[in-house]
């Protein structure tokens, strides 16, 4: 995937797989796109569902582009 493909509007419900492990997962769904205040900021975070652990993390949804440390879909 090329790097500026992603749009943070449609991230919501993507599933994601981690180049390494994080706490022993995995993958990884978009549960959750943070809006920000006030409203017509930039979308800077997503939440992220462990699939097997249901644990959530924030991150910016700009590390999702990054090949290193995530891959799009369930690999």
């Amino acid at each position: 995937m090329p790097k500026n493909s992603i749009n943070p509007k449609k991230l919501l419900l993507t599933k994601w797989t981690a180049v390494k492990p994080i706490n022993k997962q995995k993958h990884f769904l978009v549960s959750r796109v943070i809006l920000p205040e006030p409203p017509d900021e930039r979308i800077e975070f997503v939440e992220l569902e462990a699939i097997f652990s249901k644990k959530l993390q924030v991150i910016s949804w700009r590390e999702l582009s990054d090949p290193e440390t995530w891959v799009q879909g369930w690999e």
